[in-house]
């Protein structure tokens, strides 16, 4: 039997089955990458709600696992040499664990490193802009009277998006047939962007064909389906 008493976060939340791995996480377009990625993969886990509501991000215990405060996060007993690792940062996460279980990332040197580049283009670009774009459209933002900063986000959202449009053309991933971590790591921003931020007229989303095709194509898939709602919200 595992022992992950050691790691301070699970005395806030406790491990039922120590022995899985362990998530820290709440259905946002960051949070269901790992959850995507863990259906995807057939990796047994145990999953833990991290309230915001009750503002379980800024706990001591938390922190103890991620110093930077935010969802998802991880503790996988059976990490390298045998030993308990904590880890943080979806992009990295996604990364660990196509490499632990040798899913979703490319064998090929070129086209696993094309393919994290994607990530990092999700990580750097996508997340960062989209977010912006649902802070000063829907959120507090949105009773700014300078109204600068919302087209700002909103014409980088849409630069993006013709990125991605670029790509996607004449593919059906963005590895062309090979479904991996880099569509993982954006399908939730993209649904989110036009769905719960309200945002798909503001982006003219409508003209990324593409990028639509893709999305429904992602959204269809059984994995995908299970982990946009894990863990289930309070």
């Amino acid at each position: 039997m595992s022992d992950l008493s050691a790691f301070a976060i699970t005395k806030r939340w406790p491990a039922k089955h120590p022995e899985l791995l362990q998530l820290y996480s709440l259905p946002t377009p960051n949070g269901v990458k790992v959850s995507i990625m863990l259906e995807e993969i057939g990796l047994p886990y145990e999953v833990h709600l991290v309230d915001f509501g009750k503002d379980d991000q800024k706990t001591a215990e938390f922190l103890s696992l991620n110093p930077n405060g935010k969802i998802p996060a991880i503790l996988d007993p059976n990490g390298p040499g045998g030993k308990p690792l904590p880890l943080f940062e979806s992009g990295a996460i996604l990364q660990y664990l196509a490499e632990k279980t040798g899913k979703l990332l490319p064998q090929d040197a070129a086209r696993r490193y094309q393919t994290i580049q994607w990530v990092h283009f999700q990580m750097g670009g996508i997340g960062p802009m989209f977010g912006q774009v649902g802070f000063f459209h829907k959120f507090a933002g949105k009773d700014f009277e300078d109204k600068r900063p919302l087209e700002r986000y909103v014409g980088e959202s849409k630069r993006l998006l013709g990125v991605m449009e670029a790509h996607l053309a004449g593919r059906q991933w963005f590895m062309d047939d090979d479904y991996t971590i880099a569509d993982i790591s954006m399908l939730g921003w993209v649904r989110n962007l036009i769905g719960f931020y309200g945002a798909g007229d503001l982006v003219a989303f409508s003209q990324f064909k593409s990028v639509g095709a893709w999305l429904e194509r992602g959204l269809a898939r059984p994995a995908v389906q299970r982990g946009l709602n894990i863990p289930k919200r309070p």
